[in-house]
């Protein structure tokens, strides 16, 4: 779906009710020293410049509902209104060079035959962009699904648990970050950059018992890792090369227990870091970053809020309309590849009886969400 464009640039307001109150009480209530009968005011005659300001400042879900009103009322609101684009299915297999992309919201299926893929498997993806890894030649390049670019990383010898990158490697910011808990006490981080001619490892200190539970999350300058083995949160920041391990604030005791046999991950979105947990016959559990520990986020909180999760990356939208308030993740089986999801308005999941099988979904799914660009039909045409 297409956004709009936008003509104003006010954020939009979680209580959006009083604004309207305030805005209609100083259109309609300014001559009271007419009568009622004789204003006779009615809300389709305002102005259009009005009814942007208006809608403008009207969370998703009030502007969709605003717009129902009348003819003018849904110009206005289509003017104004923001909407999110959604992440597409990607699924593969390891050394194959046949890759399925699915448009979930349109149901469109497009397969691709990549033979520059065939020997490699995929280790990350955000920004349409793919880090790739050739196990047998130690080869790791960046590859972009829909522009066929490939760009080439020295080789990469050493073993590592979870791999992630910034930004796109067309800029000027991006760096690849790889992580390994191979040694007790300690960890080993890698890190390179596009043009880079080779990587540069450093160790440092960790907890007793370590082992990446979630994947690597980049958020201002760093890179995020939840840990299982005291549920810690480690951050790396790459240019000072600086190891932080965050658990006076944000030591995870206080979560409901059991949290260690439950699949992890982390999301960032606007600035804000989020921890997610999903575990089988139990509904999925959202914490944000706080000031003093994680907060558990209620469903009302969560309105408004998609959430996309793959073994892979976690990513988080706030402005799809048709998939409001869902938790969505993957599933790759018998031969075919289908989305679940957990409704946080309607506490159940869908299909229903994929909640059996949730605990199975993420780790063993050769599957992700990438992010198409604006004008993906012409690299699918």
């Amino acid at each position: 779906m297409e956004s709009p464009s936008v003509v104003n640039h006010h954020h939009p307001v979680r209580h959006s009710q009083p604004v309207l109150q305030t805005i209609f009480s100083c259109v309609f209530n300014k001559s009271k020293s007419q009568s009622e009968e004789a204003l006779k005011p009615s809300f389709i005659d305002l102005p259009s410049s009005l009814l942007e300001v208006i809608m403008s400042r009207l969370v998703l879900k009030d502007n969709i509902i605003a717009s129902a009103s009348c003819k003018s009322w849904c110009e206005a609101a289509l003017s104004v209104r923001v909407v999110e684009k959604h992440p597409w299915l990607l699924s593969f297999s390891n050394r194959s060079s046949l890759f399925e992309l699915r448009d979930q919201v349109q149901s469109k299926l497009y397969t691709l035959n990549l033979p520059d893929l065939a020997e490699s498997t995929v280790r990350y993806s955000t920004h349409s962009w793919l880090l790739m890894h050739t196990p047998t030649s130690k080869d790791m390049f960046f590859f972009n699904l829909f522009t066929r670019e490939l760009i080439s990383l020295p080789k990469f010898t050493l073993p590592f648990q979870k791999i992630a990158f910034s930004s796109p490697p067309t800029s000027d910011n991006c760096v690849v970050v790889a992580l390994n808990f191979n040694v007790q006490h300690y960890v080993t981080i890698s890190t390179c950059h596009p043009e880079a001619t080779e990587w540069i490892t450093s160790v440092f200190p960790a907890a007793l018992i370590c082992y990446m539970k979630s994947q690597l999350v980049y958020l201002n300058d760093r890179f995020y890792c939840f840990t299982l083995g005291g549920g810690y949160l480690y951050s790396f920041h790459p240019s000072s090369r600086t190891w932080v391990c965050h658990e006076d604030v944000y030591h995870c005791h206080q979560l409901q227990g059991g949290w260690e046999r439950k699949k992890t991950f982390l999301a960032e979105n606007k600035g804000e870091l989020f921890l997610m947990f999903t575990c089988r016959k139990e509904k999925p559990m959202v914490f944000k970053q706080g000031s003093l520990q994680w907060e558990n986020m209620s469903s009302t909180e969560l309105d408004g809020f998609t959430i996309f999760f793959s073994s892979y990356y976690a990513q988080m939208r706030t402005n799809l309309p048709w998939m409001r308030n869902n938790l969505c993740t993957l599933r790759f089986g018998n031969n075919r590849m289908r989305c679940l999801s957990y409704s946080f308005n309607k506490i159940r999941y869908s299909p229903h009886k994929g909640r059996l099988s949730w605990l199975e979904l993420v780790p063993r799914s050769k599957c992700l969400w990438i992010d198409p660009p604006d004008n993906v039909l012409d690299y699918l045409g």
